[in-house]
């Protein structure tokens, strides 16, 4: 033991002489390019310091990890013992390398209950009462409320047009301008999920959601399905056609709904460890669902990216940066990125503009894997929009990193599917990488990747078999390499990302001005 220890700090030592240097030879801004070509110091060190990420050590937190699920009734799934141990080895790890570490809840929906049948009536211009479940259901996850306020129809194709999937309505924020707070919003099915209908209502200030079907064959009657989303604080229900356009026929229609249900809530935690070096303004973010499924260990989903960033951060824990490093492992992202999501809405503005940049790796060793970059600037044109400003640039980075291997790589579209879309939507530039899901691996791609076309990149991606013999070692060796090049880069150099401080400080800047002045704050 001892003598591992010292093998262990003469190596540490060698890395942090080397990976100091920015700190001695200060590279300007104007001279960094944001470009992947050039011998900038920032990457020669990055490059140096991947090769001290070994996918053997990377192995062994897998093996804890299986461990543990097998311990525990084979999952480490979000409010479970096989959770919260595995929390505790990654966060043990981090505490003894010198980290500081805290962990912010995580509310999740255990169940949902309804207790009484709801309640949807006309009351003006008629009264007229319509029935459960033939003219209406509950939309599960739906709050319970009692609600009597005048309905508004939300650009709603009427009548129907004949083919499916042609109403927009409520899609857009747009879609509610002239909305009055406190009414009911009648929103017809169509293109987008009802999740962001409903989102878009409650955000209109909608005391209540009545979808309704669109009207061509097969899209007439109540739908029961689950909105996802459990906290709309509002009844939210699923009407058949021809309730949605009686509903429709007068601008004053009142109506009387009543939903009595209620969502069981469980808690789990995120992880969270920052760095001792660095500016505490400039964070660089990193992180990985700690989670699995409850039908098996979770080792590649999401087992591998947790590895390998916890390899990441130990290797980096005793060498000064110049920005502060935030890692993260986030809780119930398979219950909906409820981890991310709840943490990065419970910071301040101020708070979340001290994150430069967000680094997201999700699934980095697939057995039949493809290495897939997040696509920051839509150059793959998928269909999904960029992402923040400096995006492309993270894209980029990690990029030059395979190139520099003769390593192909492909771009994959910020599909909302991961952690990265909190952080994204708070313009945060993010970036990442993907080995595949479900997907099917083309003819193309097995050319290009190697492995088996027509299969799965994952084929036991969510389910009982995802335990540690699902990895691809190759893949975990050279993704892990790329994760603690792109973490080490950034580290340091931060060219091409918006200073997002700058911002900030103007705008309190003009605040404080102001003050010294004035007088006396999933289913479609």
């Amino acid at each position: 033991m001892r003598l591992r220890f010292r093998r262990t700090m003469v190596r540490t030592a060698t890395l942090v002489t080397a990976i100091t240097l920015p700190l001695a030879f200060t590279v300007p801004a104007s001279a960094a390019p944001a470009t992947t070509t050039g011998p900038v110091v920032s990457d020669v060190l990055a490059n140096v310091f991947a090769t001290q990420i070994k996918g053997k050590n990377v192995q062994k937190h897998l093996d804890k990890f299986q461990e543990i699920a097998t311990a525990n009734g084979g999952n480490r799934a979000a409010g479970t013992p096989g959770y919260d141990a595995s929390l505790a080895y990654v966060q043990d790890k981090l505490r003894k390398a010198g980290y500081k570490t805290s962990t912010t809840d995580v509310e999740f929906p255990l169940g949902w209950q309804e207790f009484s049948p709801p309640v949807l009536e006309q009351t003006a211009p008629e009264a007229k009462t319509y029935a459960t479940p033939a003219d209406f259901v509950t939309v599960i996850s739906s709050a319970g409320g009692d609600v009597t306020a005048q309905v508004q129809v939300v650009d709603a194709v009427i009548p129907p047009a004949p083919t499916p999937n042609t109403s927009t309505a409520g899609c857009e924020a747009s879609d509610f301008e002239g909305f009055v707070a406190g009414r009911i919003a009648l929103i017809q099915r169509g293109t987008c999920p009802f999740v962001d209908k409903a989102t878009n209502a409650k955000a209109a200030g909608a005391a209540g959601v009545i979808f309704f079907n669109e009207g061509q064959p097969g899209r007439t009657d109540p739908l029961v399905f689950d909105i996802i989303e459990w906290r709309f604080d509002m009844p939210i229900v699923m009407a058949s056609t021809a309730v949605g356009l009686d509903l429709a026929d007068s601008p004053n229609t009142t109506v009387h709904l009543k939903v009595d249900a209620r969502t069981e809530v469980g808690r789990t935690k995120n992880l969270i460890a920052d760095s001792r070096w660095g500016k505490s303004g400039e964070i660089v973010a990193v992180g990985a669902h700690l989670d699995s499924v409850p039908e098996g260990a979770g080792i590649n989903d999401n087992g591998s990216g947790s590895a390998a960033i916890l390899e990441t951060a130990l290797k980096l824990a005793h060498v000064p940066t110049k920005h502060r490093l935030r890692f993260a492992w986030w809780g119930a992202e398979e219950l909906g990125l409820l981890g991310s999501e709840q943490y990065v809405a419970g910071l301040s503005q101020a708070e979340r503009d001290k994150i430069r940049l967000y680094l997201n790796f999700d699934m980095v060793a697939s057995p039949n894997d493809g290495t897939f970059l997040y696509d920051g600037d839509d150059s793959d044109a998928e269909g999904a929009p960029a992402g923040p400003t400096g995006s492309a640039e993270i894209e980029q980075r990690l990029a030059a990193f395979y190139t520099k291997r003769n390593l192909p790589v492909e771009g994959t579209d910020f599909t909302g599917r991961s952690d990265y879309g909190a952080f994204i939507a708070n313009g945060i530039p993010a970036g990442g990488i993907f080995t595949g899901a479900e997907g099917i691996k083309t003819p193309e791609q097995a050319a290009k990747f190697g492995g088996t076309a027509g299969v799965a990149y994952d084929p036991c991606y969510h389910s009982a078999c995802d335990g540690i013999t699902n990895i691809n070692a190759a893949a975990l060796e050279r993704n892990s390499k790329a994760v603690g090049y792109a973490t080490a880069f950034y580290a340091y150099d931060l060219t091409g990302i918006p200073d997002r401080n700058a911002a900030a400080l103007a705008k309190s800047a003009a605040s404080s001005a102001r003050f010294m002045t004035a007088p006396e704050g999933a289913a479609r």
